[in-house]
């Protein structure tokens, strides 16, 4: 195996490859040739998942300076240098599947960084120096232990796709409503009890999978209409039976994390805003011919827009919503819909205004 590695990497240098694949040849620490003399001034792309690295040389942007992509996926790296911030040209990074359990803040010196992967590692957090890569598309960060995210993430202005399926992550920043670019949100088996309500306000947000947030009941009427995967997702019907009067089944339904020291499990609080905008839209758009009633110029124009056209309406009873929905998913017969996204495992999602339609929604009924 050494004599094989030594004549590959002695090829690539004779031959000027921008190009060298060492995967799978069981390397317990990276190979010295790579780092001879000039190394390999010419290398663009190295591929070296699938063995047992636990270390990157310090002088790896010195000897390797025009790497744009390095794939480094399956090893057993604990710690990244802090000479990784020198690969000035580097594009695309490959940590998934390792041991990794900090990140070091030159992360953030990687300013033609497009695609960051640190999947399946140890994370505990992130550093905010990532808030520093505006280049950046892609970050999958699933499968770690992190409970928060960096407050500079909004920063990733780029930003197209953002992957942190199973952590431990409670809530996620208003901030990232901000990255304007996002397309794809993916945020599944975490701890979720709330979403921000303007989550889903950008067009180009499309996909957005929160499955298996035991604690999430509502989502933001901002995706509505959105390919949205939401299984596992709230408690079972059976819990939420109760035999409050429709005002105070109404008043009372996933009361905000602020004041849910006043709720129990059988609750049912909607937001502020949405109880607002219900009471004014039922009066503005149902009173009677004879009554004269001025027009609400007193609201922001944000809100007067929003109360002339709702974000939704329920599915069950057509009520206009403002902040929050309920999806309820009907696993009926294969749609293109259902096979857009591996993950989404229904082909028909149904939004509603409350808990309460939530129950009583059938579609055979």
């Amino acid at each position: 195996m050494a004599t094989e590695l030594h004549e590959t990497i002695f090829m690539a240098k004779q031959e000027r490859h921008k190009n060298l694949f060492l995967n799978y040849k069981n390397l317990n620490i990276f190979p010295v040739e790579l780092l001879k003399d000039e190394g390999l001034q010419f290398l663009e792309r190295l591929y070296m998942k699938r063995n047992s690295l636990t270390t990157l040389p310090d002088n790896l942007a010195q000897k390797l300076p025009n790497l744009i992509e390095l794939y480094l996926h399956s090893n057993n790296l604990v710690l990244i240098p802090e000479a990784i911030g020198n690969l000035a040209r580097l594009q695309s990074l490959d940590l998934s599947n390792n041991t990794l359990q900090l990140l070091c803040p030159e992360i953030g010196r990687l300013r033609s960084l497009r695609h960051l992967r640190l999947s399946n590692n140890h994370l505990k957090s992130l550093p905010p120096e990532i808030g520093d890569l505006q280049d950046l598309e892609t970050l999958d960060v699933a499968m770690n232990q992190l409970m928060s995210l960096p407050d500079r993430l909004h920063r990733c202005l780029s930003l197209q796709n953002l992957t942190m399926d199973h952590n431990l992550l409670s809530h996620i920043p208003r901030q990232l409503c901000w990255l304007h670019r996002l397309n794809q949100l993916s945020m599944a088996a975490n701890r979720l009890t709330f979403l921000p309500l303007d989550l889903g306000r950008s067009r180009e947000l499309q996909f957005v999978f929160v499955d298996n947030n035991v604690d999430l009941r509502g989502l933001p009427s901002y995706l509505y209409n959105k390919v949205i995967g939401c299984s596992g997702c709230g408690v079972s019907s059976q819990v939420l039976e109760g035999d409050m009067g429709e005002v105070l089944s109404e008043a009372l339904v996933g009361l905000p994390a602020e004041v849910k020291v006043i709720g129990s499990e059988t609750d049912n609080v909607v937001p502020l805003e949405e109880l607002a905008m219900r009471t004014l839209h039922r009066f503005y758009h149902h009173r009677p011919a004879d009554l004269s009633l001025l027009p609400p110029i007193t609201l922001p124009k944000s809100l007067l827009d929003l109360l002339h056209f709702p974000l939704g309406h329920c599915h069950r009873c057509s009520q206009a919503m403002f902040t929050i929905i309920y999806p309820k998913l009907f696993p009926l017969r294969d749609t293109a819909l259902a096979g857009v996204h591996r993950r989404t495992a229904v082909s028909f999602v149904a939004y509603c205004c409350s808990s309460r339609c939530l129950r009583t929604f059938d579609l055979q009924g």
